[in-house]
């Protein structure tokens, strides 16, 4: 087998590749498939970020925020089945997100996210009984619960794993109820937040 150590591809080749490959969206450094984060606060949307980039930004009190990779739940503390009447969501599934002073929560669906305030003093109220709740850095990590028939399943994530429930939410969504494709989707997303988690404790 020979190995060419001195062509290159042609140009329009290597141009077409580059376009295809993403960029930090502050200093325009090329970024590998898996790069960080960083939440804009001031447009509420996620940036892609270089390595250099992302420890400038650390989660703190700047319009840039790194997005933090930590997963944590409290194995000492499940939560009981949520009235999400209550929380003002009609589906069983959520995640939410200190935006400033609020609480919001978002529910991913087939047109995009939903967004609901929670009831003052809601939240503070759950987050007494449940400290995990309490422990999500704002704007750059979320609490995520999904209503099971045994009770809920409660984690804090990063909030970019929040972006790619959405976007597979609105990809695979079939029919009336999702459709079996999308509760695959989703059901590997909670297998491998499962398997990153660790305890709070």
């Amino acid at each position: 087998m020979s190995v060419d150590t001195g062509s290159r591809p042609p140009a329009a080749a290597r141009d077409r590749r580059f376009a295809r490959q993403e960029r930090c969206e502050l200093c325009g450094t090329p970024v590998a498939a898996r790069h960080g984060h960083l939440v804009d606060t001031g447009r509420r949307g996620l940036l892609c970020a270089c390595r250099a980039c992302f420890l400038l930004c650390p989660a703190g009190k700047t319009r840039y925020r790194a997005v933090p990779e930590r997963y944590l739940w409290d194995p000492r503390r499940p939560i009981a089945r949520l009235d999400w009447r209550e929380l003002g969501i009609p589906a069983r599934f959520a995640f939410f997100v200190h935006c400033g002073t609020r609480v919001t929560a978002f529910q991913p669906g087939p047109a995009g996210m939903v967004e609901t305030t929670l009831p003052p003093g809601l939240w503070a109220e759950l987050a007494a009984a449940h400290p995990l709740l309490a422990t999500a850095e704002p704007d750059v990590e979320a609490i995520v619960f999904r209503g099971r028939a045994c009770g809920t399943d409660c984690f804090l994530v990063p909030v970019d794993v929040c972006y790619r429930l959405a976007g597979a939410v609105r990809r695979y969504w079939t029919g009336g109820d999702g459709g079996p494709e999308l509760h695959e989707r989703v059901g590997e997303l909670f297998a491998e937040i499962e398997q990153r988690a660790q305890p709070l404790w």
